[in-house]
């Protein structure tokens, strides 16, 4: 069995572990497809903010076809449908690299596969896919968390050699919700308390209420660096490691907001058992069993082929 060095939900109280992996698995050199001042940036900080990284018309693309996928449900595997809490609009639609030709093809893009593969040292596969909406007016918020302690206890990933990518599909505003982060958090690892229900994610994936930090443990870290909310034009690209605390308020402003959110885990990093002795969630989640390692595409996004 798997040694299980970031127990969490086992104890009374919260624990505060150290980070025990390695943050940016690559040595820099003239080569990587980031500057020096970016990976060092990546290393203190646990998350990189990238503009410019796709052309206005990729943007545009991915934009419509973010609507064509929310204005046709029935088309989607309904388990990946995930409402709001409260009203039951559409908060996610989850497994969009294997749903939709499009986000399959961003998920492969050289662009982002040089950055992550740089970052975490080894071949990869896409743990997790999703898009995210947060309307105007009615967007919920998304509570601090770190999605590693998650991932670890209720998927079963060993180490923290994971990030996620988020491509900004709506101009990310300080008004409209945006994501916000914990500089430096992902060097501590939160210990939560309590213990896992049965069948979790079919909660959580709308309102998180276990492997959520206590509120002594988040004002402690953001009282060591702060909390900062990237805002930019869509098409901006947000990085962040695995472990790095993050959340986003509810969105009472009129602009919507939304993203393509992609989660890359090393292949040398892939699942076991759930450290949290519960049944493991599933794929459209989290990828399990034998993975392929993604294979880079060069070259713009274009137009999906008609079917």
């Amino acid at each position: 069995m798997t040694e299980d060095i970031y127990p969490s939900r086992v104890a009374g109280e919260p624990v505060w572990l150290p980070r025990r992996d390695l943050v940016v698995h690559t040595p820099w050199t003239f080569e990587a497809p980031l500057s020096q001042a970016q990976c060092d940036r990546y290393e203190q900080d646990g998350f990189l903010v990238l503009e410019g990284l796709f052309e206005p018309e990729e943007v545009a693309l991915m934009q419509r076809e973010l609507e064509a996928m929310r204005a046709m449900p029935a088309s989607l595997d309904e388990a990946t449908l995930i409402a709001e809490p409260n009203s039951g609009a559409l908060r996610s639609i989850f497994a969009i690299h294997a749903q939709n030709e499009l986000f399959g093809r961003l998920a492969r893009d050289e662009r982002l596969l040089a950055i992550v593969r740089h970052i975490l040292g080894d071949e990869v596969y896409v743990h997790q896919s999703r898009l995210n909406y947060k309307d105007g007016f009615d967007g919920k918020e998304f509570y601090w968390h770190s999605d590693f302690e998650t991932w670890h206890v209720e998927d079963g990933m060993p180490r923290m050699r994971a990030l996620s990518v988020s491509v900004q599909l709506a101009d990310n505003l300080a008004v409209n919700g945006p994501l916000m982060l914990m500089p430096g958090s992902h060097r501590t690892y939160v210990a939560c308390v309590g213990e896992t229900p049965e069948d979790h994610y079919k909660q959580s994936l709308r309102r998180q209420e276990y492997g959520v930090p206590d509120r002594d443990s988040l004002t402690r870290l953001a009282e060591q660096r702060g909390i900062t909310a990237p805002t930019g034009k869509a098409g901006s690209v947000v990085l962040f490691d695995c472990n790095t605390m993050h959340g986003s308020a509810g969105n009472i402003s009129p602009f919507p907001r939304a993203n393509a959110f992609l989660v890359y885990n090393a292949v040398s990093n892939r699942l076991v058992e759930p450290f949290g002795g519960r049944a493991p969630r599933p794929p459209f989640v989290a990828t399990r069993g034998a993975v392929e390692p993604l294979k880079a595409a060069r070259g713009p996004l274009a137009e999906p082929r008609a079917a």
